[in-house]
């Protein structure tokens, strides 16, 4: 029998290893393929939604860094958000006779397609910080994304407590499967103070694409709408709280208002120092990257992984590595981010 690649999933709840046999099986074909390539290097196709945002240059850099560190070679590119290119780019590597494919998928849906060529090419498949919605994929990585959303609206809660409070909500981009997680996280915690009159929603929006630019058209539109009276936007990364903040600069209320964030990108930061934005959300990128790339040479290799769960991605239970984050404002930015090495100090003046 020609050797396959077993994926484990380890319960944290139960202490039980399941294992989940993971082929490099073509969608119509019937045998496997035969084993990795003894001693050549793992070839690893890295198919990036954007490089526009700080965060995912530096998931790129980390990713490849530490897969050539394991003596892999990694073909990266990027879409642009746009999901006929990013097909193309899925397919324009798998020519290159890639070993695995890693997706951060423009839209969680389309890119089904993608892991479809893969399976057809007896590729696997890894779905990295945001689900692929509808196909088989192999594994998940991610961070625990209802968490972020939980832990956002939990910070503006505590920040507004005591009073009743007028929020405007700042969605990501409905292609993305990560934006309805955030907002389910949200909604954990406002849905009953909406319901008990503590919160009022005056204004939401989704934001296409994350871009800040529609942020900041929402939040034009919302104090429009709504007047200038509110005491918090909950956005939903700090892209789309920077669109929010310049609104707010121009009504003169930029500091006045809470507004969450999340990445810890540079600016954020820096805006948090400063006291436009109230808070982020800091995920150990460094450590997801890291953990990608050693499953992305794992697969290669078909060797043995642990997964610490498993995420319903419509079609099957994926097995999954999602990671922990962090709430940062003004009083843990030195001992987090700071402490991490993410950022310097001296670049947060």
């Amino acid at each position: 029998m020609n050797p396959r690649l077993l994926l484990v999933t380890g319960s944290l709840i139960l202490s039980v290893l399941l294992g989940v046999v993971v082929s490099r099986r073509g969608a119509t074909s019937s045998d496997t393929a035969g084993p990795a390539k003894p001693g050549g290097k793992i070839r690893i196709g890295l198919s990036l939604d954007t490089l526009k945002e700080e965060r995912w240059q530096r998931d790129r850099d980390r990713f490849t860094a530490k897969a050539t560190e394991l003596g892999a070679e990694v073909f990266a590119s990027s879409a642009n958000s746009d999901d006929a290119r990013q097909m193309q780019d899925c397919e324009a590597l798998l020519t290159r006779g890639i070993d695995v494919l890693v997706i951060v998928p423009h839209n969680g849906k389309a890119m089904a397609k993608a892991v479809a060529a893969a399976k057809q090419a007896g590729v696997p498949v890894i779905s990295y910080d945001r689900l692929i919605r509808d196909s088989d994929v192999d594994l998940y990585l991610s961070f625990d994304n209802v968490r972020v959303g939980e832990e956002q609206a939990r910070y503006l809660v505590n920040q507004l407590r005591g009073k009743k409070a007028k929020i405007v909500r700042i969605y990501g981009s409905k292609t993305d499967n990560n934006a309805a997680l955030f907002k389910l996280g949200q909604d954990n915690v406002l849905n009953p103070l909406i319901a008990s009159g503590q919160i009022e929603v005056l204004f939401e929006d989704w934001c296409v694409d994350w871009k800040p630019e529609n942020a900041k058209k929402i939040m034009n539109a919302a104090i429009t709408a709504k007047g200038r009276e509110l005491d918090g936007v909950l956005a939903s990364n700090d892209g789309t709280a920077g669109g929010a903040i310049q609104a707010l600069t121009e009504e003169g209320l930029a500091g006045k208002v809470l507004v969450t964030g999340q990445d810890a990108e540079l600016a954020a930061c820096q805006r948090i120092l400063r006291g436009t934005q109230t808070m982020t959300i800091y995920k150990p990128l460094s450590k997801l990257a890291d953990r990608a790339a050693e499953a992305a040479v794992a697969l290669g290799k078909r060797q043995v992984l642990i997964a610490n769960g498993v995420v319903e991605n419509g079609f099957k239970k994926v097995p999954s590595i999602l990671e922990d984050v962090v709430s940062v404002d003004k009083a843990n930015i030195q001992a987090t981010v700071v402490k991490d090495g993410f950022h310097k100090a001296e670049d947060l003046r």
